[in-house]
């Protein structure tokens, strides 16, 4: 029987909050994506469906009681790692990047979900490990060794963006825990070395394109910096209240790539301006701080922890998707949780929003 608490205790609030980010999602792509009609199914329709689906998985996610999730996190990190090993080998090649394994009538891209697994992972690691002080450089070994090995298998696909937000991910996930001066100098000057070694062995030549385009948009204008220039007029050429619903000249006249998926936002902006973009920035804002707001009135060390791993997913998503499309972070191919087109990403961010509402709800239980 179904703990009446449970139905009493749920989030709404996070819940409107998510919902009304995916409003806005749907209204941006079906202007985004009104210049060009794709055969079948229009991506606002797709959408829309993702979101139910989302839904769904929300119902199923906050039906078991998340410390199952403890239990089976060394299980499921260790499929994935396997998957991800598994679409090195056999996985579907687009677009120079090796990251989807086809299953028959359909196909999943095991990087994805490997974020949320991380969170698990580290969440259940860390939950009986003492780190009084800090954690010292000894402690941050295992962690680093556990998060590594994925991170680097993903960055071989290769995806660079996901890599960087599962290392971002456990990052925050430590900070929160607390991190020894000592222990984070010794880490900073480890990592100079290790981007030299990835500058030099790992990223291919677009992903250095996109790095150079970054600190100088202009050194291939018509090329590889197309996209952050196109961009950066669209965001430029809202103003403060913006053209209009459906009046964006970037996005209509089809100047602006990718504009219903990475670059959604350039296309809001445009159109609804510095107030409209202030608003959602707001509406992402109230949904952080609700989520470390259920991280702080948890009452078991597992569920907080989680709690933060899944806000800072969420958070640097918002931060490199919105940097990148006015230019000062470097194009990683970054979706915006909750608004970009995407069915994977909205997969994604709804589990996440299903773990934190899961942690909401049972707060009362410990």
């Amino acid at each position: 029987m179904i703990d009446r608490r449970l139905i009493t205790n749920f989030d709404w609030t996070l819940l409107a909050l998510v919902l009304a980010a995916c409003a806005l999602g749907v209204v941006n792509i079906y202007s985004a994506s009104a210049s060009y009609a794709p055969a079948g199914t229009p991506f606002y329709i797709k959408q829309l469906y993702w979101i139910l689906v989302g839904l769904l998985l929300i119902v199923v996610v906050c039906s078991l009681d998340y410390h199952l999730f403890e239990d089976v996190a060394y299980w499921l990190y260790g499929i994935l790692c396997l998957l991800l090993v598994v679409v090195l080998v056999v996985g579907k090649t687009s677009m120079g990047a090796t990251r989807w394994l086809h299953l028959g009538f359909f196909s999943i891209q095991p990087s994805e979900p490997m974020k949320i697994v991380a969170i698990m992972t580290l969440a259940r690691f860390f939950t009986n490990y003492a780190t009084v002080g800090g954690l010292t450089l000894k402690d941050l070994l295992y962690p680093v060794l556990f998060l590594g090995a994925p991170a680097l298998l993903i960055m071989k696909q290769p995806d660079l963006g996901t890599a960087i937000l599962v290392i971002l991910i456990a990052g925050s996930m430590m900070a929160y825990l607390g991190i020894r001066l000592s222990a984070l100098v010794t880490c900073v000057l480890a990592a100079i070395p290790a981007v030299y070694i990835s500058w030099s062995y790992y990223l291919r030549d677009y992903q250095k394109n996109r790095i150079l385009d970054f600190l100088d948009p202009e050194r291939d204008p018509l090329g590889s910096g197309y996209h952050i220039i196109q961009s950066k007029i669209a965001v430029g050429s809202g103003g403060v209240l913006g053209k209009g619903f459906m009046r964006g000249t970037q996005s209509q006249l089809r100047f602006l790539p990718e504009q219903h998926t990475d670059f959604a936002f350039s296309v809001f902006a445009e159109e609804w301006g510095f107030i409209g973009c202030l608003l959602l920035l707001v509406l992402y804002l109230l949904i952080i701080l609700w989520g470390l707001h259920i991280a702080r009135r948890c009452n078991d060390r597992f569920g907080s922890l989680m709690a933060v791993g899944v806000t800072a997913m969420l958070f640097w998503h918002i931060v490199i998707n919105i940097g990148m499309v006015i230019g000062i972070f470097p194009v990683v191919g970054v979706p915006l949780p909750l608004f970009s087109y995407g069915g994977t990403s909205m997969i994604t961010s709804m589990i996440g929003i299903g773990i934190l509402l899961n942690i909401s709800m049972r707060r009362f239980m410990f």
